[in-house]
């Protein structure tokens, strides 16, 4: 073999899945700025559910890292719909994993707080005991275990939690619209979370992974959430706040008052121990966070809400 065709197998580069999504184009926007050599694929261009076309994929591109943020994240359609949400949740990272095993890429699977049951009343920590509730919090825990199983020393999930962003429909655009529409609002007040804007972690996951090409980061489960907590009552005040309206317009409420078709966790507050081991350092708390992010989320939704 010449230098060249080793050079050309050598991995380099990253790989997104799951690109055009909210949290895939926040990846990729960060990346872009780091100046990484990315290659971008939505559901469109690869297919998950398909080993083959997985394995074609990595082994045409030779990345040294791929970052999985494709998933079925219709949480309630799971619950009649789960042996599709396990295909694109389970299947999918299962076969992403097989394929960065034979490459020797680096694995960064994006899974969810769902993986508990929600009913601790302290953060749960990266090795706490799994036990899904939900068609959807099952299906996800299964992408867990392959990446994990198949990629002991190159595998990494981060569990994320209350994902909201620019890029995507999300709690945090609703709240904006609803506001625009109603005199009150009436949320939920017994669930207790964290709020987590997905440029953040995105910054987190490249972070993670040029730890991991350095072998400075373990492989394993990390947590990626928002700092702090609150519920989204509290979550939907600061966003009232922010909009320059009375947050006394948001009405405390409990989950009986919306029943859905899936379970939601009570409690889902994740710790970031993890990170220390790595020298990363967890995401900041989540309302400095959003007060970062709500300019940008305001105005495409104003762009695609004219008045």
């Amino acid at each position: 073999m010449n230098p060249t065709e080793e050079q050309g197998n050598t991995p380099a580069g990253w790989l997104v899945t799951g690109a055009g999504g909210m949290l895939g184009q926040d990846v990729l926007a960060r990346l872009a700025a780091a100046g990484e050599q990315t290659t971008a694929l939505d559901r469109a261009a690869l297919d998950l559910t398909d080993a083959d076309a997985v394995r074609r994929a990595l082994e045409h591109h030779r990345p040294a890292v791929v970052v999985n943020c494709a998933a079925w994240t219709a949480v309630d359609d799971a619950e009649t719909r789960e042996a599709e949400a396990l295909a694109i949740n389970g299947d999918g990272p299962a076969h992403l994993a097989a394929a960065c095993a034979r490459t020797g890429a680096v694995l960064l699977h994006v899974s969810t707080d769902y993986v508990f049951a929600g009913d601790a009343t302290t953060p749960y920590a990266e090795d706490a005991p799994t036990a899904p509730r939900s068609a959807y919090g099952r299906t996800k825990l299964a992408g867990e275990q392959a990446v994990l199983k198949t990629l002991p020393d190159s595998g990494y999930v981060v569990r994320t939690a209350w994902l909201y962003g620019a890029g995507g429909g999300n709690f945090v655009r609703t709240m904006i619209k609803l506001e625009g529409l109603k005199d009150t609002l009436d949320v939920v007040d017994d669930q207790r979370g964290q709020p987590t804007w997905s440029a953040d972690l995105a910054g987190l996951l490249v972070e993670l992974g040029r730890g991991a090409l350095a072998g400075t980061a373990p492989a394993g489960v990390y947590h990626g959430t928002g700092s702090g907590e609150t519920t989204w009552y509290g979550f939907t005040r600061e966003i009232f706040r922010l909009l320059g309206t009375d947050p006394d317009r948001v009405r405390p409420t409990t989950s009986e008052a919306f029943v859905r078709p899936a379970p939601r966790p009570a409690y889902s507050v994740l710790g970031h121990e993890r990170f220390a081991a790595a020298g990363i350092e967890p995401l900041r708390d989540w309302r400095a966070a959003l007060t970062e992010a709500f300019p940008e989320i305001h105005r495409v939704h104003e762009k695609e809400n004219p008045a």
